[in-house]
């Protein structure tokens, strides 16, 4: 089986079509690893999407903010200024979809979708040592996770933890073929609000039956994007961030 693995969408709708076009052929079953809305201005189009074509879903921070299932006081200005807007403007039935998405990590023919990490949905797995703490806990061997924005993951071996490294700047896709006897924790980047100096949208594939395992970049109308959040009256960051990937 091949899957389409998609984390932190972000309600950016010109990001998700990109990586759908690209991804067109290269996938049988999709899931997704949360924050489908906060920070873009399609919230709705970007949920209803998700919805009739991703069977596996998990909520992110930002998705239980939209839901009405965190408190706005954890959230910087921004996020806060943000998940505000999503709130008032989000159909109520995507809203109650929201607030129904598990809690991960989900279990998914063989391997685990989680937010942040298998221990706490809001914990950032960003280095070495976040990966070595959390390895014990991965259940089936290969996670994957959201949350950090940041593109790549860890081979945690028993000699020890290797970064996993996404596609260069001059380069699409970036492929590895996974060990049997390894864990591993893997990011697929952020579709719709990179942070990894890269503002190409970010998304993986992963054939289970193959082992093979490719970070994927895709170009977007990311001028769209930013004219839809400015129009929408969010915050002038959350426009301007996404042409650099920061």
């Amino acid at each position: 089986m091949r899957y389409l693995i998609l984390s932190d969408v972000h309600a950016n709708w010109e990001a998700l079509q990109a990586v759908v076009a690209d991804a067109r052929g290269l996938w049988d079953r999709a899931v997704c690893c949360g924050d489908l809305v906060g920070y873009g201005a399609d919230p709705d189009v970007v949920t209803t999407w998700v919805r009739q074509n991703v069977p596996e879903v998990i909520r992110g921070n930002h998705d239980k903010a939209c839901a009405g299932l965190e408190d706005l006081d954890w959230f910087n200005p921004v996020a806060r200024a943000s998940a505000v807007w999503t709130i008032e403007t989000m159909d109520q039935r995507n809203v109650d979809w929201l607030r129904a998405l598990p809690e991960g990590p989900l279990a998914v023919d063989g391997f685990e979708i989680a937010h942040g990490s298998p221990l706490d949905e809001d914990e950032y797995v960003v280095t070495e040592q976040d990966a070595e703490q959390v390895r014990p806990y991965i259940d089936s061997g290969t996670c994957f996770f959201g949350h950090t924005h940041l593109q790549g993951g860890f081979l945690c071996h028993r000699n020890g933890i290797m970064r996993l490294r996404r596609p260069p700047a001059e380069s699409a896709t970036e492929t590895f073929e996974l060990e049997s006897d390894t864990v591993y924790l893997i990011n697929p980047g952020s579709v719709g609000q990179p942070r990894d100096n890269d503002p190409r949208a970010a998304y993986a594939i992963w054939d289970s039956e193959r082992r093979l395992l490719t970070f994927r970049r895709v170009p977007y109308d990311v001028s769209s994007a930013q004219e839809k959040i400015l129009r929408a009256g969010l915050p002038e960051m959350l426009a301007f961030r996404l042409a650099s990937g920061k």
